[in-house]
């Protein structure tokens, strides 16, 4: 059963059967062109329980005839504005009723439960969305190069010379230049790096073996010594560890995949024709009109 609920012909096949039971329902059998308006007790349970819902209390007895009333005005009002042709041409009720049957087709994906295993092929295929950045901790100290200008680069070799020295004691938050950004971070994943510092900064900090000082990397704000404290490769989590976010994006993805499966179903029942403008074959307008036909029929 849950495999057939898969399918998305299913899911289209449901879709139809949903209109037709939403439409046996709430539409009233003899059609809207009728003279008849039929208020049935489904349609009065319905008022009720949305009155109660929202005022906390059930309507009386004047209230509900007040709804009623408000229901047979607009039943009057629509049955008259389609009868006008109202709703044709009306780019708001166009929109309206395509977010209506998209709403329908995402209701209906919401019915397939995913198995663990095509949640771990969903995880396996699109490792982008899942995967957990490297992380890295470290220090370092930052020279100036507006301000020290070509002795920026030899200052950094005779630092790094000095803090690589076994017998060294020197403190390093004592060494370099000012930088409105903190000495030292914990554990910060690549992308975090890449913002404060530039990508080719968080590339080569990643390059850096835990433990001694490195440099000079290069920054948008000048040279840096680095000393690795921790680093923490990238890796794809398990499916266990990260199972209700796999759900989520599978369902974002499922719903997409069945809307676009829908709308080629039903687009195989139209023919799509641009009418050539009056201009001429080889105008502008009639180019494009051709090159957005071609597309269309792809």
């Amino acid at each position: 059963m849950k495999s057939l609920l898969r399918e998305p012909l299913v899911h289209f096949l449901l879709i139809g059967a949903a209109l037709f039971l939403v439409f046996g329902l709430f539409n009233n059998p003899v059609g809207p062109q009728s003279d008849r308006i039929v208020i049935t007790p489904g349609q009065i349970e319905f008022m009720k329980a949305n009155f109660t819902r929202t005022w906390q209390r059930p309507p009386t007895e004047q209230e509900l005839q007040g709804l009623i009333s408000s229901h047979v005005r607009e039943e009057i009002f629509y049955r008259e504005a389609l009868a006008l042709g109202l709703d044709r041409d009306d780019h708001i009720i166009r929109r309206r009723l395509k977010q209506k049957l998209e709403f329908m087709s995402d209701d209906l994906a919401g019915v397939a439960t995913p198995s663990d295993e095509q949640l771990v092929t969903f995880l396996e295929t699109h490792p982008e969305r899942f995967r957990v950045e490297p992380q890295v901790a470290f220090r370092h100290i930052f020279l100036d190069i507006d301000q020290r200008g070509n002795t920026a680069l030899d200052e950094a070799d005779r630092l790094l010379a000095e803090l690589s020295d076994a017998g060294n004691t020197t403190d390093p938050t004592t060494l370099g230049d000012n930088l409105m950004l903190p000495q030292s971070f914990d554990l910060s994943p690549a992308s975090e790096i890449a913002r404060l510092f530039g990508q080719s900064f968080s590339i080569e900090i990643m390059k850096i073996g835990p433990g001694q000082w490195a440099g000079p990397i290069r920054s948008g704000y000048g040279l840096h010594l680095v000393q690795v404290d921790e680093q923490v490769d990238g890796r794809l989590p398990e499916l266990s560890e990260i199972k209700q976010f796999v759900e989520q994006e599978w369902s974002a993805a499922h719903k997409k995949e069945l809307k676009e499966s829908i709308y080629k179903k039903f687009r195989e029942k139209y023919t799509v024709v641009f009418e050539q403008p009056t201009t001429g074959g080889n105008s502008p307008q009639a180019v494009s009109a051709a090159q957005a036909a071609q597309e269309l029929q792809k």
